[in-house]
């Protein structure tokens, strides 16, 4: 007979995250990755730290109900100025308007991670907040970085693990890798939680 012993059980990231599964293959754990099939359509007047929990928790399930003797990572980030989510912009042109109206504000990335066992009933969810303070940024700097790297697949459109950094003046979190997708101080904890052994 199988294994099924919680510490036994398949790992599966459900995203299609480069960022998320360079953050999960830090912890040494064999994974396997699935696209969710969710849409990620805002809800009227929906919050976006609401909006993060939600879609992490429906990525979790709906990798899950494919994967039912598996543990399975969902997470969302959805960019918070003043209340408004921010997505992923896509292109140059959303990218440097993005960045023009987060210049001298501060944002919160709205980080959410769920993890999900269908077989054992197992189903947590978790918000990590990240606060970031953009610089005062010119029209000029915004250019230069965004040509540089191109950051439109990212919420708010600055990677913070490159040279989206030097658009910043401080970062406040408990939990950094957050930022970058993936809060692997919270995934570790759920991990443990669902019976799966990390160092």
């Amino acid at each position: 007979m199988p294994d099924l012993s919680p510490s036994s059980r398949k790992l599966v990231l459900g995203s299609t995250s480069r960022y998320r599964r360079e953050l999960l293959g830090r912890l040494n754990l064999p994974f396997d990755v699935a696209a969710p099939d969710v849409d990620e359509t805002p809800q009227a007047a929906e919050a976006p730290r609401d909006l993060a929990l939600r879609l992490a928790l429906a990525k979790a399930r709906a990798v899950a109900a494919q994967h039912p003797d598996a543990v399975v990572i969902g997470s969302d980030q959805v960019a918070d100025l003043a209340g408004e989510p921010l997505g992923k912009p896509g292109d140059h042109q959303r990218a440097t308007l993005q960045l023009r109206r987060m210049r001298g504000q501060t944002v919160v990335f709205q980080t959410a991670v769920a993890v999900v066992c269908q077989a054992s009933g197992f189903e947590q969810v978790d918000l990590a907040p990240v606060r970031v303070r953009f610089r005062d940024l010119s029209d000029a700097e915004i250019e230069r970085y965004l040509r540089a790297e191109q950051p439109y697949d990212c919420a708010g459109s600055a990677k913070s693990e490159g040279l989206g950094i030097a658009l910043l003046d401080a970062i406040e979190s408990d939990d950094p890798t957050a930022l970058i997708g993936l809060p692997l101080i919270r995934t570790c904890r759920m991990l443990r939680a669902a019976g799966l052994v990390l160092p």
